[in-house]
């Protein structure tokens, strides 16, 4: 028996008889034939055709799915990071009285095991104005130490410093406010509050002056352009509560698991006050990033799918296509195992190849995507990733490893699950049956 260069198969002498039959399962001579169906004839091109857009939708299918999940990781850990760099973790408040013995409180606290930082915070609402403009704010009173050990603050200050926080009487602004104010560094604002001193003719609103002694960037737009933080002793003169703050907000070492510190936090706390945690405050927003997450991979897992199927009909096609080149197989001696590997070998190629060229483009990019967007934007000249928009001011992206590693292995398995009923087909046409194909 021989195989002819275009991929057909033809009788030779019976010596090749037992090399068939005799042949192990998955063997180079299986291999070799399954190679030749890969490279199909020209009258066979519409087979072809088929074959390749299979391959190319499960590569785009991979490839597509490998780069949301990721995209989709990155704005839950990024969104995640920025918002508990900035707030605590567990919110401690007193129930029914005023925050005056927050000092103890913070102390007892911050000796729970497991916790990092338990800082006593006043936050108001203000109207931040300079001489061309007049925005909305929200001002956070922190001591220095505090505001210190927000690496998210710290770590990205655009121009002034901390030191000696406590001791001025200036404020730290967002980089976003300060451009929408038109003001910088050592210049003044004035803060207007609605909870001011109270007169015979009802509360009359705060308004006092602030020089700017820092500008900061957190990278989330909705915070660096409404964020103000005050030394938190002019924060209690400035909302009238001297001796007295709104909550303790407490930062724990691992955020994922705030159930545990719960209980802990109460109890070293005392009776007196309350604790509600991130999940609490946040959790419709995170439960509806976790839903479009779940979402978007059932979605786009359907791409994957229809590929798999085009191997199904490419390979039905292929079966007809051959039934002389398996009758004459079968003749010479190769078992219904031998043939149905054959076409087991030949679709699942299409799929296992595509799989990891998606992989490859997926990762790459993945690793490449801020690059490609800023390509995108020039070449459209719009704005591809809106900061004000999505709150974050740079596309993330976030590799999971081990949700790559399930996308991978699941393209694997309905490439080999489509190549089945084909090659079982395949298997079950005897030599005369096989020839009528023909």
């Amino acid at each position: 028996m021989t195989v002819s260069a275009h991929g057909g198969v033809s009788a030779g002498v019976p010596a090749d008889q037992g090399a068939i039959s005799g042949t192990a399962p998955f063997s180079a001579f299986e291999w070799m034939i399954a190679g030749r169906y890969l490279r199909a004839r020209r009258k066979e091109g519409f087979i072809s055709v088929i074959a390749g857009f299979s391959f190319l939708g499960i590569m785009l299918g991979v490839a597509t799915l490998i780069i949301v999940m990721a995209v989709m990781n990155g704005f839950r850990h990024d969104l995640f990071s920025k918002i508990m760099g900035l707030n605590g973790h567990v919110i401690v408040q007193k129930i029914g009285e005023r925050f005056t013995d927050y000092d103890a409180v913070a102390e007892r606290i911050s000796k729970v095991p497991g916790v990092k930082i338990a800082m006593p915070v006043i936050e108001g609402q203000v109207m931040v104005s300079s001489s061309t403009q007049a925005l909305g704010g929200l001002v956070r009173g922190l001591r220095e130490s505090d505001i210190k050990s927000l690496k998210l603050v710290s770590g990205n200050m655009r121009a002034g410093t901390l030191d000696g926080f406590d001791s001025q009487h200036g404020i730290a602004m967002g980089v976003r406010l300060a451009n929408q104010l038109h003001v910088g560094l050592g210049d003044m604002v004035t803060l207007v509050s609605p909870r001011g001193a109270s007169t015979p003719f009802g509360t009359a609103p705060r308004s006092k002056a602030y020089q700017i002694t820092s500008i900061f960037e957190l990278g989330m737009s909705e915070y660096d352009r409404m964020m103000i933080f005050m030394p938190l002793a002019e924060a209690q003169k400035y909302f009238s509560k001297t001796g007295e703050t709104d909550v303790v907000e407490v930062v724990v070492d691992n955020p994922e698991d705030v159930d545990h510190y719960d209980d802990l936090i109460k109890n070293a706390g005392g009776p007196t006050i309350a604790v509600n945690d991130w999940r609490q405050r946040n959790e419709t927003f995170f439960n509806v990033l976790s839903v479009e997450r779940n979402v978007m991979f059932i979605i786009l897992s359907l791409i994957v799918l229809v590929a798999a199927l085009n191997i199904i009909s490419g390979l039905m096609m292929l079966v007809k296509d051959k039934g002389r080149d398996i009758a004459i197989l079968r003749t010479m001696g190769a078992t219904k195992g031998a043939v149905m590997r054959i076409f087991l070998i030949t679709g699942a190629s299409i799929g296992i190849v595509g799989t990891l060229a998606g992989l490859v483009i997926g990762v790459l990019f993945c690793w490449n995507i801020e690059s490609i967007k800023n390509f995108v934007s020039w070449v459209s000249g719009t704005t591809v990733f809106d900061p004000s928009v999505y709150y974050l001011t740079k596309l993330p992206a976030e590799i999971d490893f081990h949700e790559t590693g399930g996308i991978v292995v699941m393209a694997l398995v309905l490439s080999v699950i489509a190549t089945l009923y084909p090659s079982w087909k395949a298997s079950k046409l005897d030599p005369v049956e096989a020839l009528r194909y023909e």
